[in-house]
């Protein structure tokens, strides 16, 4: 059977946003509307000149003529015509957003609750065209994989997770990662385009946005092979397009500036929305 996917959209909750922002400008502007003395301004283009009238009744089709020393009040005129056109256009995109969201506001979140309302035994046999970021994540957490094993004479460093890490920069990394709520697997296989199999000291998954990351925490960059060999497996990434500040994450250490605790978590807000 085919599978079919739908991608992540915003479409819905930017229409929201949208609506409620042109609802709080249009408010303002209303208000500042309701200000201004009555009349309006009507400009004419006289022989290549503008020229400014006010007209105080609608029936007045010439008005008063404005003298253009009085930049003052042909501005205060102008802003108040401005204001009130914008008012109408404002009014109009509010009302195709409301009859929008009204219409198909939650279509994404009926999709996706078609799948998350079925009995957990039909949902493993179903292919879900999309469905909900909490149920993509128990569904990717839920894949098996064979981590790297560590040597018997690496130091032990057991995390909150219950998991087992190489070093006290790691153990910061997966505690953090665990308090904040962030989905990840230590040392998950990776396949590189070129055949390569590696495995990144943390492999994430962004919900959200559907897609792995992967933190590489560089932990002795004082030391001259180890820098090289990093600078060779971020090649390696870089041809199988991951890149760093995309899907890549790095944090680095030497011997004299080790990895701080508020280092690790804001980088972790930086690139996800912690639980």
């Amino acid at each position: 059977m085919k599978e079919y996917s739908l991608k992540p959209t915003g479409l819905y909750d930017e229409a929201r946003r949208r609506k409620k922002e042109l609802e709080d400008i249009y408010s303002a502007v209303k208000q500042r509307v309701s200000k201004y003395p009555a009349g309006k301004i009507h400009v004419a283009s006289i022989r290549g000149t503008l020229q400014y009238y006010l007209r105080n009744d609608p029936s007045d089709k010439t008005g008063r003529y404005i003298s253009k020393r009085q930049q003052n009040k042909i501005q205060h005129y102008l802003q108040k015509k401005y204001d009130e056109d914008v008012l109408k256009l404002l009014s109009n995109e509010i009302d195709e957003l409301e009859r929008f969201l009204k219409r198909t506001g939650s279509g994404d979140i009926r999709i996706q609750e078609i799948y998350t309302k079925a009995p957990e035994e039909i949902r493993k046999l179903l292919c879900p065209i999309d469905m909900r970021d909490t149920d993509f994540r128990e569904k990717w957490i839920s894949l098996p994989f064979e981590g790297k094993e560590i040597p018997a004479d690496v130091p032990f460093y057991q995390t909150d997770k219950g998991e087992r890490v190489r070093s006290k920069s790691e153990l910061n990394i997966s505690n953090a990662l665990f308090r904040l709520g962030i989905p990840y697997k230590y040392e998950c296989p990776l396949l590189l385009s070129s055949g390569q199999i590696i495995y990144p000291d943390f492999t994430l998954f962004d919900a959200h946005r559907r897609q792995e990351m992967y933190w590489e925490h560089r932990g002795m960059m004082d030391d001259r092979q180890y820098a090289s060999n990093a600078v060779q497996r971020t090649k390696a990434y870089q041809k199988s397009g991951i890149f760093p500040g995309d899907r890549l994450i790095f944090t680095e250490e030497t011997s004299g500036r080790p990895l701080g605790t508020d280092e690790i978590e804001s980088v972790i807000r930086h690139y996800f929305k912690p639980q």
